[in-house]
């Protein structure tokens, strides 16, 4: 029996291409929002960073909403634009340019809304944390970006139709991400037990020195 969306004779890649070109945003919502949430759920199991006994946190469906609902979106938008304003430029020199408005104007955009949307999720609720999230962020991310997107973005120019470009990024983001991610956690669990073992060895400490009578 054919999968629903599948015709018969096809391949599940072939599938899928067709659906980006019938379906572009709506698949695309679909495969963003869950390669955000395994992402997420990745990078727990990477890290062995647990929540109440389990790597299925509350962070992996709010990181799936933000693939599905906000980076699907705003991806297929701003790509959709970059694609307009260099249709049927095929020249070395507008592919370059292509690069770099990618790089200096569609990407600081993406990981502006990337970094607001982590500090939501992340617990913050004030303007002044989520701002102070992206300030700090900022240059970090942009770097990462900076070093992949021109490559990613040549390899796209070169093999990939157009309507293949935003799930082709949004796996390289997912991979890059799921690294970050990991990294990111490990520090922060490597943060608290060393917060852990110093405020236990203050209260040891503490405590012989009130039993000490000599």
């Amino acid at each position: 029996m054919p999968v629903k969306g599948k015709t018969p004779g096809e391949t599940y890649i072939q599938s899928y291409l067709r659906l980006l070109q019938t379906n572009p945003l709506q698949t695309k919502m679909v495969t963003s929002g869950t390669l955000s949430a395994l992402q997420e759920l990745l990078a727990s199991l990477i890290a062995g960073d647990k929540k109440h006994g389990s790597y299925l946190t509350p962070r992996v469906p709010m990181m799936a909403i933000y693939g599905a609902f906000i980076s699907a979106p705003l991806g297929h938008l701003l790509i959709n634009i970059l694609q307009r304003a260099f249709k049927g430029r095929t020249s070395t020199r507008s592919k370059i340019l292509q690069i770099l408005v990618s790089n200096f104007i569609v990407a600081p955009i993406q990981n502006v809304v990337y970094l607001a949307s982590m500090a939501v999720i992340a617990g913050a609720r004030k303007k002044e944390n989520v701002k102070a999230m992206v300030r700090t962020g900022f240059f970090p991310v942009m770097k990462v970006s900076w070093i992949t997107s021109p490559i990613a973005l040549a390899f796209a120019q070169k093999f990939l139709p157009e309507h293949a470009w935003v799930p082709f990024f949004n796996l390289i983001g997912f991979i890059i991400g799921t690294y970050i991610n990991a990294l990111t956690k490990k520090k922060r669990m490597a943060a608290l037990e060393k917060k852990k073992y110093s405020k236990d060895h203050h209260h040891k400490d503490a405590y012989f020195s009130k039993t000490d009578y000599r």
